[in-house]
This record gives structure tokens, C-alpha cells and sequence, in this order.
């Protein structure tokens, strides 16, 4: 990604570059005239959102413009949770709406489940299990709320814990709620995501759970993911922003939200 410096370190975007995220996700590549005639602004103003984008793993500069990131399964988790937050946080907010005090919860990875923790900090009385180190963080600040966070090697990128212990630690539980998202979404395979682990992550935390949500974007649908998490039939709650007109649902309730 051109531009990217690897760290997860990110500055605070602006609402302008936030647009600019959604615009290329939406529409594609932008040029610098087309932005700077839409927001009224300098060209020089654009390039300066760009090259930030650009530093974050946000963008990728091309001839005369910016375009989305060649690449963007590397995007790190920081970066992920700027795109679609919106939504993201629509679904998150759905999601902890489902969960009564006094619940287990078993959360796994990814930026909307982490948004679905920031909404559950004023449930009382509820037991988070997470390998998610930004779900552990938030919940620092909810002394109301037992966290346990399972064991594992560090995945920066993601900051996350991973391996056999991980997934041992959640076998330990069995809990009320179970709250999964994915790296892509198929009408004919269901669950997908790009790594093996995350999809034995999401495994184990349905096997272990009484009832499912899978919370996952409109984004997700027909990316390049490979490791198979399961058929939609397999959780027991769908909530998402928007579906695809050809998709029927097959065994599982379907929440949208705005």
C-alpha cells in the first residue's frame, strides 16, 4: 500500500478524510479536482487529506488522485475501523441492544464487534470473554462489568491474541451470547474470513455460545476471502446495514439497520 508506514499508530481524521474513505469506498478512484470541486476547498487542501490518508493505509495515491488500498486485507485493525463506521456502529449499537444484564458474552475479533463492546459499557452486570486487546482496553473503564481475556501469542496488526490457548480459553465457557463478524460474506458459502485462525476463532465461539449474532456490513459481501466459517443457518442472528436483492435468507433471523 503506497504510503502505508506500518504502524498502528494513527492520527485523528478529520470529517472531510473520513468522507473521502467512504467516497472511494463507494464510488471508487477520486481525482484531486473532482474532490476539491465537491468540497470546495484548495487542490493543495485535498493533497494534504490524501497524503495522511495515504500514511494510514487508508488510500493509495494514483496519477492525479487517490484510490482505495491495493491491498486492503493488510489494512491494520486501527485503519479497518474507519472504514464503514457508520454502519459499523449501527449494527454494534443493535447488537448490544440484545444483550440483558447479568449475560455472558463471548466476543471474538474485528472492529464492529470491538464497537459492540464500547456499546455494552453502561450494561451492568454483564461477563465479557474476548482475545480482542481493544475490547480488554475499553472495558477497563466498566468496573460494573468481569472481563476475561483468554491467553494467546500477540498479533500486533490485529491486537489480538492467537493460537491453541486461545481457543482453549473459550472452550472453558459456555455462555448467553456469542458475537462473531467476518472477513467476507457470500450468498452460495455463507461465512467466510481470510486467515484460518479468525474462522476457528468464530467456530469455537458458536460452538460454545447459546445464541449467535454475526454482525457484518454491507462491505463484506463478495470479498476475496477464502477460510470458511459456516453457512448463515449456522448463527442464530444476522444483523447487517443493507443485503444484496438476490439474497434469501436460509435459517437464521435477518436485522437490518440504518
Amino acid at each position: 500500500m503506497g504510503g502505508n508506514n506500518g504502524s498502528n499508530t494513527m492520527t485523528e481524521l478529520n470529517d472531510r478524510q473520513r468522507e473521502i474513505v467512504e467516497r472511494l469506498r463507494s464510488k471508487g478512484q477520486q481525482s484531486i479536482n473532482e474532490l476539491a470541486a465537491h468540497y470546495g476547498v484548495a487542490t493543495q487542501t485535498v493533497r494534504r487529506d490524501i497524503n495522511d490518508l495515504c500514511d494510514q493505509g487508508l488510500a493509495r495515491r494514483v496519477h492525479g488522485g487517490v484510490a482505495r488500498p491495493s491491498n486492503p486485507v493488510n489494512l491494520n485493525f486501527r485503519a479497518r475501523s474507519i472504514l464503514n463506521e457508520k454502519a459499523k456502529r449501527a449494527i454494534a449499537a443493535e447488537a448490544a441492544a440484545m444483550i440483558p444484564s447479568g449475560a455472558t458474552v463471548l466476543l471474538g475479533i474485528g472492529t464492529t464487534v470491538q464497537f459492540t463492546a464500547e456499546a455494552l459499557l453502561q450494561t451492568p452486570d454483564i461477563t465479557l470473554v474476548t482475545n480482542n486487546l481493544e475490547v480488554a482496553t475499553l472495558m477497563c473503564s466498566a468496573p460494573h462489568c468481569k472481563v476475561h481475556l483468554v491467553g494467546g501469542e500477540l498479533r500486533p496488526e490485529d491486537r489480538d491474541l492467537i493460537g491453541p490457548s486461545t481457543l482453549k480459553g473459550y472452550r472453558r465457557f459456555v455462555a448467553d451470547f456469542g458475537i462473531i463478524s467476518c472477513g467476507g460474506l457470500d450468498e452460495d458459502h455463507g461465512i467466510l474470513d481470510y486467515k484460518q485462525f479468525d474462522a476457528d476463532v468464530s467456530n469455537t465461539i458458536q460452538q460454545t455460545s447459546r445464541r449467535t449474532l454475526l454482525l457484518a456490513d454491507s462491505s463484506k459481501w463478495n470479498r476475496n476471502a477464502h477460510h470458511h466459517v459456516g453457512p448463515f443457518a449456522d448463527v442464530h442472528q444476522f444483523i447487517t446495514d443493507t443485503l444484496p436483492e438476490s439474497f434469501t435468507p436460509d435459517g437464521c433471523d435477518i436485522t437490518l439497520c440504518d
